[in-house]
């Protein structure tokens, strides 16, 4: 079943690189994700499209938390939200269980939120597909490169050409 989710945490840079290199991920829009109340200034995100019985939201949620700072409560936090946005309702129960279940394999507590998607403003044209655009520039190197490699180490399974 095709279906969709958005995750913030980092920068969507890196977040879209990391997603479009897993096997059921169709499409992968980057740009700014809003919830509500006091969530609802826009913050680095991605919307993933996946097919669900390729990939299951569980891996999709699991690897967003190692893939960005899941447990930190930095300063930069207001641009880089940690989030799960779920678009179907039913989705918000199910990114809190696997929220809860993975905690144990944290020394700190996961500080990402699971919150309603409300909105989407897509980056700018030029900077879509940033790491396959770009990969020997400083910053793919730098941190882009460890999170693809944590894929291959890790995720084997579940990634495309990387």
């Amino acid at each position: 079943m095709l279906t969709k989710i958005a995750f913030g945490g980092g920068c969507h840079w890196c977040t879209e690189a990391v997603f479009q290199a897993l096997k059921g991920v169709i499409k992968v829009e980057q740009g700014y994700v809003a919830s509500t109340g006091i969530n609802s200034d826009l913050s680095e995100a991605v919307i993933v499209h996946y097919n669900t019985e390729i990939i299951p939201l569980s891996v999709l949620i699991e690897i967003h938390l190692l893939t960005h700072k899941s447990t930190s409560n930095h300063s930069f936090r207001s641009k880089y939200r940690s989030a799960v946005y779920f678009i179907n309702s039913s989705d918000e129960r199910l990114a809190l269980e696997i929220l809860e279940n993975l905690q144990n394999d944290f020394d700190k507590p996961i500080i990402t939120q699971v919150l309603a998607f409300k909105l989407f403003v897509a980056s700018r044209e030029s900077l879509h597909n940033y790491y396959a655009k770009n990969p020997d520039r400083p910053f793919c190197k730098r941190y882009i490169n460890p999170k693809l490699n944590l894929l291959r180490n890790r995720y084997a399974h579940c990634i495309e050409e990387v």
